[in-house]
This record gives C-alpha cells, sequence and structure tokens, in this order.
C-alpha cells in the first residue's frame, strides 16, 4: 500500500509569521505520526522561509516513522543530509528564490551532477530518490544516475485533472510503468489533495509513497489534523 508522508512545512511558515514557537513543528510531526502518517517530510530552502536548518536536526530523533528531506543539493544541504541522516533524501532542482517546486530534473542533461550526488547520499545508507517531469526518459535517466527511486512532479496531473482526469493521467502512467519495469521506486508528490488523490493511487496502486503537504495543511484548518490524515490515508486505499 502506498504511504502518506505529511509535509510539514506551511506548519514552519505559519510559525514563522510571527515568530517564536507557535505551531510547533516537532509537535505537529508527533500528532501526524499519532494520526497515522506514515512519514514526515520537510523541504529547507537556503532563506529558512519555513523549515529550518535546526528544524531538521531536531526532528530526526523524534521521528518513529519515515524521514524525507527534499531540496536542491547545495553545499549547505548536502551537509545537513550527511549530518541527520534522515531515511530519504529527494534531489529537487529549485533555485534559491523559488516559491515552489515547478519542474523535475533532466536527468539527462546533468547526470554526471546527480550520479556524484546519489553516489554520496547511498554511500552514507540514505535512499535517494530524484524528482522529475512525467517522463519515461527522465526515469530511465534517474536509474542512470543510481537513484533509488523517482518522485514523479504531480502538478500537470492536479492542474489537468478537473478537465480530463483520464488525459491528465496518461503521461504519469507511461512514466510509472518504466519506472516499474526497470526497478526504480516510485514516489509522487505536488498538489495531491482529497478531489485527485484517489484516481491517482488507482490509475497508479504500485506507488511507494506520496508527499503532500499544502493540501492537508489546508484542510486540516477546516477538519482537524486527525481526521484530515484519516481521509487522506482512506484515499490512497
Amino acid at each position: 500500500m502506498t504511504k502518506l508522508s505529511v509535509n510539514i512545512n506551511k506548519v514552519a511558515t505559519l510559525r514563522n509569521a510571527r515568530g517564536g514557537n507557535n505551531p510547533d513543528v516537532i509537535s505537529v510531526a508527533r500528532h501526524a505520526e499519532m494520526f497515522g502518517a506514515e512519514g514526515i517530510t520537510v523541504h529547507p530552502r537556503p532563506d529558512e522561509r519555513h523549515i529550518k536548518y535546526e528544524d531538521v536536526r531536531q526532528l530526526k530523533p523524534i521521528i518513529t516513522t519515515e524521514f524525507n528531506i527534499e531540496g536542491n543539493p547545495i553545499d549547505s544541504f548536502i551537509s545537513l543530509v550527511l549530518e541527520v541522516k534522515p531515511t530519504q533524501v529527494t534531489l529537487v532542482p529549485d533555485g534559491h528564490d523559488q516559491l515552489t517546486s515547478n519542474h523535475g530534473w533532466d536527468t539527462i542533461a546533468n547526470a554526471d551532477f546527480l550520479t556524484s550526488i546519489c553516489k554520496e547520499f547511498k554511500s552514507a545508507g540514505i535512499r535517494t530518490s530524484i524528482f522529475v517531469d512525467p517522463d519515461p526518459r527522465m526515469v530511465n535517466g534517474a536509474k542512470q544516475c543510481g537513484a533509488d527511486r523517482v518522485e514523479l512532479y504531480t502538478e500537470p496531473y492536479a492542474s489537468g485533472y478537473a478537465a480530463n482526469r483520464v488525459e491528465a493521467i496518461a503521461p504519469f502512467i507511461a512514466a510509472a510503468e518504466e519506472a516499474r519495469r526497470i526497478g526504480l521506486g516510485l514516489n509522487a508528490g505536488h498538489d495531491l489533495s482529497l478531489q485527485n488523490l484517489h484516481f491517482y493511487s488507482q490509475q497508479i496502486p504500485w506507488t511507494d509513497e506520496v508527499s503532500i503537504g499544502h493540501a492537508i495543511i489546508s484542510d486540516a484548518l477546516y477538519m482537524g489534523l486527525r481526521n484530515t490524515i484519516q481521509q487522506y490515508l482512506q484515499a490512497l486505499k
């Protein structure tokens, strides 16, 4: 069954808006796991506008499921990941001032760089995933770079879901089938929600993990964190 990893970046955004430690991202991570989350995801950026590097260090010893750290593998990020040693690192090609992730890696053009990064993380015992667009060539390229998994960038699916969900999912099925064919683990994330998650899971049931943050935290404002996580878990069944 596909695991649900809850991204808690938006909790840190709210905390940082007022300073102090309310809401407490450590407490939220603990409660998310208590309510059924099967992983915790964070995406620290260099400007620390939401999750801070120190948050990552404090989260590691309290997480009892899987810890996934996403980010652009700049030097400071690499050092942090090697220090913390999460279950998984997800390599994302973010610019330093990028609002949110909006594309995957070109795993062919960046093969040398990604190969060296994957080798470094895997030598430390960290499962390594590469964030890619739903293109079988990019999936295959990730395998050649030595990645353990790919994470499919699902915003195009989410934005096209209402108009034609069958058409929107088609390139993701093709990319997912390529990952399965070559023995690459499969994750997915970005703009997945209660509206579109169940259909995605039905069509690609061999997905190992989905990472969802913005929608879960937004829904939790109305439904509460416990109820929200339970509904997302149900959508994955």
